[in-house]
């Protein structure tokens, strides 16, 4: 049952970075009036362990 709380824990902090990151993306690029696309990357670390996981991307503006 362990790996189930963990499972769980892990979807919730991921549900939360995925929601908010989209949030502050969509304001970003309202606030910047430009037409992108834009180049992303996101950098994830947790304290305690020794884990950088980062993530590239292209994100198409408004108008692509």
């Amino acid at each position: 049952m362990e790996d189930e709380k963990l499972n769980m824990s892990m979807r919730k902090f991921l549900k939360q970075v995925g929601v908010t990151s989209q949030q502050q993306i969509e304001q970003a690029i309202r606030e910047s009036g430009q037409s992108g696309p834009f180049r992303a990357k996101m950098v994830l670390t947790i304290d305690g362990l020794d884990l950088e996981h980062i993530v590239e991307g292209e994100i198409a503006g408004p108008d692509a």
